[in-house]
């Protein structure tokens, strides 16, 4: 296959790569500050995320520019559409990377990143309203990616200074998330079992309670009951899905698999901040477990990711 038909080809839910890979960051500079280990990973990983969002948004924006069809073609799947808040995604966690180091340059992509995502969620929650031909076999974990980005915004919002904000997108965020997950759930339960390729999105469920308790308590300055309760049921969901890792080893790579990444980092940083709050022993050693198994699910899937590309099963017309 020639490189004009890779890029065709190019898929939107590789932005979902960025998203794991501003996790990991974060998790390393919270584990920096607070255990005061880990610095020389942090500086690494940090150009190694603005190069890895740079190449993708070059790429992604050349196949807008030659493949407007395909962008459009992707836009209107009710699976792929989830996955284009990726993007206004990644630039608020990169936003929260740089924030302690390049507040102006973080300032400015937190605004760009609330104003395309808002469009996209927007965007989203009509086609989902006047939808033609959606049935109950499309909903998928992956619904919950644009949910995200709005529970996201207060993380580095609270601290810019922008509270009514934050707590707009928030309550967006956090009241849909609640909605979603009983339509999922529903799904699940009643309906036909995910396809194989969407299997790993089952990780998204950690995202919504995991960011909503760092959000949360970033917009009332502590621990109360609500975010307690937001933080165990990630911890939970997290638990839940770990016994299930035999359904998870056995399937064939799919860039799905990146779903793995960044909840898997919002429940460390979430845990991280956890021992922040109550200076209990016990977060302390989960948070460092997790961030253990965190950066080894990153290295596996920078790996498997070179390999699929290198091979060509990645960026070819889907059958």
């Amino acid at each position: 296959m020639n490189s004009a038909n890779r890029l065709e080809n190019f898929p939107v839910s590789f932005f979902a790569m960025v998203m794991g890979m501003a996790g990991i960051t974060i998790a390393w500079q919270k584990c920096a500050s607070l255990l005061h280990f880990g610095s020389g990973v942090y500086a690494l990983l940090v150009p190694v995320t603005l190069a890895i969002f740079a190449v993708l948004s070059l790429l992604y924006g050349w196949k807008l520019v030659r493949y407007r069809q395909a962008v459009s073609k992707e836009l209107h799947n009710p699976i792929k559409l989830n996955f284009f808040p990726a993007f206004s995604i990644s630039l608020l966690l990169i936003s929260i990377v740089l924030l302690p180091s390049v507040r102006p340059a973080a300032h400015l992509l937190w605004l760009l990143g609330i104003a395309i995502h808002l469009g996209f969620t927007l965007y989203v929650m009509k086609v989902w309203i006047h939808h033609e031909g959606l049935e109950i076999h499309h909903i998928n974990p992956a619904w919950f990616i644009p949910v995200v980005g709005n529970v996201l915004v207060p993380i580095a919002g609270t601290r810019l200074g922008y509270t009514e904000i934050s707590w707009f997108f928030f309550s967006i965020g956090i009241v849909f998330w609640l909605v979603l997950f009983t339509i999922i759930f529903y799904r699940v339960l009643f309906h036909q079992p995910l396809p194989e390729k969407l299997m790993p999105t089952f990780f998204i469920l950690i995202a919504p309670p995991a960011v909503g308790f760092l959000s949360y308590v970033s917009l009332v300055g502590g621990l109360d009951a609500f975010a307690r309760v937001l933080y165990f049921l990630a911890l939970f969901l997290t638990l839940l899905l770990a016994t299930q890792y035999h359904h998870f080893f056995r399937l064939r790579f799919f860039l799905s698999w990146w779903a793995y990444s960044f909840p898997l980092a919002a429940v460390t940083i979430s845990t991280m901040e956890m021992y922040e709050l109550t200076g209990k022993n016990g977060f302390h050693y989960l948070g460092a477990g997790l961030l253990f198994l965190l950066t080894l699910v990153i290295l596996m899937l920078l790996y498997k990711t070179f390999v699929a590309v290198s091979r060509h099963h990645i960026c070819v017309e889907e059958g």
